[in-house]
């Protein structure tokens, strides 16, 4: 018997992510999937499982769920307030959810993007080799109230386990590279969008991340005159109010606007989490420089699991439990503490 994730209650934008659908940009389709990957390794670490399986991404706000047999969960991306059966649980996290349980995630209190893992992953049928929701494609759709959605085998049992909080939900640097139209914005121009600092603005979505920002737009040398062409996610396009516009994972595939820079793809999770206001600065960085920071993120990815750290530690588990002040003070065998001294 197949067990089910029902959604009781379901926040305003819920969709099930994964990785996102590689080799379709020539059809005209960007790889969409989750708006934060790094959330998804995260939830991979906390409950040992492949990081290709589905989960639930929660924008803002998450919902009410139960399952229908004990699962294992993990929570993951931007905090959120959460708790089973009214008791809270820790976020970026991994605990067992019971049969008929509720899960309750509430608004967000860092990010944007939070993750619902499920132990064996969401296993809706593929469309075009994943499960991703793809809206702005029309490929799924929102998740609704009352939906329920099978959960595969889980082969995994630990829960209990959580990892440090990442500094990507702060906003800060994010690292960019020329594009294909850096150069035609000149030296001053590209030392004043360095210079600036933006905040992200609220009309922001998974399409893509305006930034606003005091004093004058940005324009490129005849910038009117550019060709429809190519885009990526993380290309910067300044749009015709001279706003920068960074494109995310269900961006167009093609487009006009003069692109100032290409955020690097370690650093689209930070635009993707700062929530409205968070300031954000851009700074250049050579090709070469972005292939080691890709290479380094690579690795620290990899590094997950030997991460984790239990919510309650074992102490036949401390291997330096000797180290650790474990009596406060001494007691007496004998003395009753409740007679008084004469």
């Amino acid at each position: 018997m197949t067990t089910t994730l029902t959604i009781v209650q379901a926040g305003p934008a819920l969709t099930i992510q994964d990785r996102g659908r590689a080799g379709w940009l020539a059809q005209g389709l960007t790889k969409g999937g989750a708006a934060d990957l790094v959330a998804l390794y995260e939830g991979a670490a906390l409950l040992g499982q492949s990081p290709d399986l589905a989960a639930i991404e929660m924008t803002g706000t998450g919902g009410t769920f139960t399952a229908d047999a004990d699962i294992r969960i993990a929570l993951t991306g931007a905090s959120m307030a959460a708790n089973i059966d009214g008791e809270a649980i820790v976020w970026n996290a991994s605990h067992l959810l019971p049969a008929g349980a509720r899960l309750t995630i509430g608004g967000a209190t860092t990010g944007t993007y939070g993750y619902l893992h499920i132990g064996g992953g969401i296993t809706t049928e593929p469309l075009l080799g994943a499960r991703a929701s793809h809206l702005s494609a029309g490929l799924g759709a929102a998740l609704k109230s009352g939906e329920r959605l099978p959960v595969g085998a889980d082969k995994g049992r630990g829960t209990g386990m959580q990892l440090p909080r990442d500094t990507r939900f702060d906003g800060g640097v994010v690292r960019v590279v020329a594009s294909m139209q850096t150069d035609r914005f000149t030296a001053e121009e590209r030392d004043r969008f360095t210079a600036t600092q933006f905040a992200r603005d609220p009309r922001a979505n998974r399409m893509g991340v305006r930034m606003d920002h005091d004093g004058a737009g940005f324009h490129a040398e005849g910038g009117l005159t550019i060709l429809s062409e190519v885009i990526v996610p993380g290309d910067i396009q300044i749009t015709g109010d001279g706003a920068p516009f960074v494109l995310m994972g269900e961006s167009q595939t093609t487009g006009g606007y003069p692109r100032i820079g290409t955020v690097i793809p370690r650093d689209l999770p930070r635009v993707a989490q700062a929530p409205a206001g968070t300031k954000i600065t851009f700074e250049f960085v050579t090709l070469e420089q972005a292939i080691l920071l890709e290479t380094q993120h690579r690795r620290d990815i990899k590094a997950l699991p030997g991460q984790l750290t239990a919510l309650i530690r074992d102490p036949a588990t401390i291997k330096n439990l000797l180290s650790y002040q474990l009596v406060g003070g001494m007691t007496s065998a004998t003395d009753n503490p409740f007679e008084k001294d004469t």
